[in-house]
């Protein structure tokens, strides 16, 4: 015969142990007051709800209702707040699941190829780490230089428009935001109201078990058990959600101020930026231009120089011929000597030669008059032989 399994031990349920009396709380100081004319409308609540309360039997449907009612006293002002702290978090989000990016991303991109194609086209330095205007006149590195800056105008323009869609954007995440915070704002004040009801109704259902603890023990357990703990747990979720409230209405303020200071940071890189960099290449340019010009002209002064030099060094190594020249005779003296002596001697040969032909030439003239006497002779001769034959010959015939 076996012998019956032992019982298992009845189940016993403990009470929860009594709760600790909880201090009047001051909604937070950064929380929205409530305003002094809703003060005696939420006060007769807190009297009219103490007093169906008390009127209403331990364990009845109508004291059930009254615990209730404090279960479900804010549930939507925390859910409206919950929702809130939903839209928020729900933009980006939906951005992530659409690929695309936030306004503040935008901007932030924007400006980071902005930085680095700045940085890129600064024209104090080029690639070798070395100034561009330290290089020779038309050299390829400051021309490469205006050349890349001309082919990186368009993507300037695109940052720039980037930029300004950037902008837009996170104007308009700011006016969502600031309708949010409008909403959240409003959650926030009732919720300070719920607050205030709960510290009122904890004061009053305190005082009211604590009468009861001295004549009716059970009713009192049951005040505290079924009403006063739910006051003091709503009272706690109240106040968290308000705290947590306050911490998205401050997170979402310096979202919003951080939007304004992007907005304005935009402005200052498309006007500030830009114009800096636009006029660092414009002085750039014009150094280049200027350095050009300052070769040149030292060049045109090099030769100017020179040609000064040559010209003194001329004029001095002339100028010395001339005086030298001036100073000495023209003609070489001895030249002129010699020249004389072959004159003198000339005249003396002609003188000595006019002696010698004398006798020559007296002799050749007496020789021409005698051959001259004998040539006369003969043509006398042959004068008169030619007018005898001229006469008419006998044996001509007629």
């Amino acid at each position: 015969m076996t012998e019956p399994a032992p019982l298992s031990p009845p189940l016993v349920l403990e009470a929860p142990a009594p709760l600790a009396p909880v201090a009047a709380t001051q909604a937070p100081a950064m929380a929205p007051r409530i305003d002094d004319a809703a003060l005696p409308g939420l006060d007769a609540k807190v009297d009219q709800y103490v007093a169906g309360l008390a009127s209403a039997q331990t364990g009845s449907p109508e004291f059930a209702a009254k615990a209730d009612d404090v279960r479900l006293m804010g549930d939507s002002e925390i859910r409206a707040a919950a929702d809130t702290s939903n839209r928020l978090l729900q933009m980006p989000v939906k951005e992530l699941r659409g690929g695309g990016v936030s306004g503040t991303s935008k901007v932030s991109a924007s400006l980071l190829d902005l930085r680095r194609t700045v940085e890129d086209l600064d024209p104090s330095e080029a690639s070798t780490g070395k100034k561009i205007l330290g290089f020779l006149p038309f050299g390829r590195t400051i021309t490469d230089y205006f050349r890349k800056y001309e082919s990186a105008q368009k993507q300037i323009d695109a940052i720039v428009r980037a930029l300004y869609n950037g902008q837009d954007e996170l104007r308009k995440d700011n006016a969502a935001l600031n309708l949010e915070k409008q909403h959240l704002w409003a959650t926030m004040t009732r919720l300070h109201q719920y607050i205030y009801v709960a510290e009122k109704l904890d004061a009053r259902l305190s005082a009211m078990i604590a009468e009861l603890d001295a004549t009716d023990p059970t009713r009192a357990k049951a005040m505290r058990e079924d009403v006063l703990f739910y006051v003091r747990q709503k009272h706690q979720d109240l106040l968290t959600q308000l705290a947590v409230s306050i911490q998205g209405y401050l997170a979402t303020d310096i979202i919003i101020k951080n939007n304004l200071e992007l907005i304005k940071g935009v402005d200052r890189a498309t006007t500030t930026t830009v114009s800096a960099l636009r006029t660092a290449v414009l002085v750039a340019q014009a150094l280049n231009n200027q350095k050009l010009v300052l070769d040149q002209i030292s060049a045109l002064n090099t030769t100017t120089s020179a040609m000064v030099a040559s010209t003194s060094k001329m004029l001095r190594e002339q100028s010395v011929e001339i005086q030298s020249q001036a100073a000495s005779s023209t003609l070489d003296i001895q030249a002129l000597q010699q020249s004389f002596n072959d004159i003198y001697a000339t005249m003396d040969a002609i003188d000595e030669f006019k002696v010698k032909a004398l006798d020559s030439m007296s002799q050749t003239i007496g020789v021409l008059e005698t051959e001259t006497t004998r040539a006369r002779e003969y043509i006398d001769r042959v004068s008169r032989s030619d007018a005898h034959g001229a006469a008419a010959s006998p044996l001509d015939i007629g």
